[in-house]
């Protein structure tokens, strides 16, 4: 398959006056050919075509809905190589994780598709009309969720496959029924490129309406922007910076009808080694912590980059470890240029902190772009009067934060953001200790985890990837498993409509054959 560096709106291909090319991270160099990038018309022509074709898309059976999710997984699939290996030269991501990668997207586009398929999230509910009723009769109610409209998705960097154009803000828009119009991420324009055509090939195989999906490119901010702004767009998906997410929700709040915007912005994710469990299990906890650091050149949302634990000799051994351990992994290639620097930014201001001691650094960098990991030592109490500790530093950088006592360890959670996880390492004999903090965790962070570690994320129905602001602009929300799918539903009720009227989900006969709440019972039981 030949790149072309086109615009892909509707079905059909779009150039422009104005091109950027992708940079390999590993070389430094420009890559062929060169990406066209958006103007205000092309906005204009994805989003009307979207908007057309929101009525005719959301009112297709689900099962068409569900196959066409399925042709999605299948052209990608047809196309994996091509598309691995240019997510590879893009991105420096090695072959196997980007492999990994396409499983993942390939597999939450089936497990969308049959959630779609089984029809619950629409969740149908009908209050049958009392017409006998005193003092007054009640109304045939009935409510559904129908999908909210065209929603703006936003490619992510560091997962050119599962979370961009056909990631899972995607393919939950698509499944609750809604076009995408995909700002293409500028990391990997070719990447977006393959996965766009399969995906137009595989809305062409199901007769799709033109404007279900649309790709736009470009390395300029205000694409984004107009995007963001159009009227025919009635949410955002984002995934990204902080600087990133809180622009576009403040665009999105000031247009003349605001829309949400559901972005996912990261976190520092804080780990908790509890006592006994450091004492127990240090070596594995160090090996366990350092391989999660360093993992893609620590490029995850959920990378471990804080460790908070009592003082003493315990938590000096796993810093000594640790410092050990780290000092051997090598630097390695970072996303993109920005990237890298935006890291060594970060890193250079957290060493500036007071109160802050660099514990280990890992090997020299060898080449361009690579990020060196990065080890930091300091106390909660310095902690707690540095807002400027509690900053991300996108990459394999971590701060290791000591409490004086247990009351010290509650009032630093107490004093933290909101996280995407927090992790605890414990013992059977810290459950109490836990216990204690846990009310606290449950009101800092989407996902909770014990004697695990926070980075991989599993596509699943009790999976949730989200948290409170920062980790997220909505902390009711997850951008990974089928609950995805609720951002973009929003509720309709019918009063007595005849079934004529009716929506299947809702009518007499109940033809979908789907559970529903009637008059407060689930039916059938």
């Amino acid at each position: 398959m030949t790149l072309t560096g086109t615009l892909l709106i509707g079905q059909r291909d779009a150039t422009a006056s104005k091109h950027f090319r992708a940079v390999n991270p590993a070389t430094g160099l420009e890559m062929e050919p060169p990406f066209a990038c958006a103007t205000p018309a092309d906005v204009e022509a994805a989003c009307s075509l979207a908007a057309e074709a929101f009525d005719a898309y959301r009112s297709l059976p689900f099962e068409k809905r569900a196959i066409f999710l399925e042709t999605i997984a299948t052209c990608l699939l047809e196309d994996k190589d091509v598309i691995v290996a240019r997510a590879h030269l893009e991105t420096a991501l090695p072959l196997g994780r980007l492999q990994g990668e396409m499983g993942r997207t390939v597999g939450q586009l089936r497990l969308f598709a049959d959630l779609v398929r089984r029809g619950q999230w629409s969740q149908p509910c009908i209050d049958p009309a009392l017409p006998d009723r005193t003092p007054m009769p009640r109304a045939d109610l009935r409510q559904r969720r129908i999908g909210v409209g065209p929603v703006a998705v936003f490619g992510a960097s560091n997962f050119p496959l599962a979370f961009s154009a056909a990631g899972g803000d995607t393919v939950s828009a698509l499944a609750a029924g809604c076009p995408v119009v995909c700002r293409a991420h500028p990391a990997h324009p070719g990447t977006g490129e393959l996965v766009g055509r399969a995906i137009r090939r595989a809305a062409t195989t199901c007769g799709m309406p033109e404007g279900v999906f649309s790709l736009l490119g470009g390395d300029a901010h205000e694409i984004g922007a107009w995007l963001v702004q159009h009227p025919a767009i009635m949410s955002v998906g984002f995934t990204g910076s902080y600087a990133g997410g809180v622009a576009i929700s403040r665009l999105a709040a000031q247009r003349s009808v605001p829309i949400p915007v559901f972005a996912e912005m990261g976190s520092i994710n804080p780990v908790y080694l509890y006592p006994l469990a450091l004492v127990s299990r240090t070596e594995a906890l160090v090996k366990g912590f350092v391989d999660s650091l360093t993992m893609g050149s620590g490029q995850f949302c959920t990378n471990p980059g804080l460790i908070i634990a009592l003082e003493g000799k315990d938590f000096d051994a796993f810093v000594s470890l640790a410092a050990q351990a780290l000092g051997e992994r090598s630097a390695s290639t970072m996303l993109t240029p920005g990237i890298h620097a935006a890291y060594d930014r970060g890193v250079a201001q957290l060493e500036q902190c007071p109160g802050v001691t660099l514990v280990a650094q890992g090997l020299e960098p060898v080449s361009v772009n690579q990020g060196r990991p990065t080890l930091f030592r300091t106390t909660a109490a310095d902690f707690m009067q540095s807002p400027e500790m509690r900053h991300e530093v996108f990459g394999s950088a971590a701060l290791l934060v000591s409490c004086t006592d247990f009351e010290e360890m509650r009032a630093l959670t107490e004093s933290l953001e909101g996280q995407l996880t927090i992790t605890v390492q414990m013992d059977a004999d810290d459950t109490d200790l836990v216990r204690r903090l846990l009310p606290i965790y449950e009101r800092k962070a989407g996902r909770i985890l014990v004697n695990a570690w926070p980075t991989g994320v599993e596509v699943c129905h009790a999976m949730v990837h989200g948290g409170p602001f920062p980790a997220t602009t909505d902390t009711r929300t997850t951008s990974v498993g089928t609950a995805a799918i609720e951002r973009f539903l929003r509720p309709v009720c019918y009063q007595d409509l005849p079934d004529s009227l009716l929506p299947p989900e809702l009518s007499y006969e109940n033809p979908l054959n789907l559970s529903r709440l009637v008059d407060g019972k689930m039916q059938p039981e």
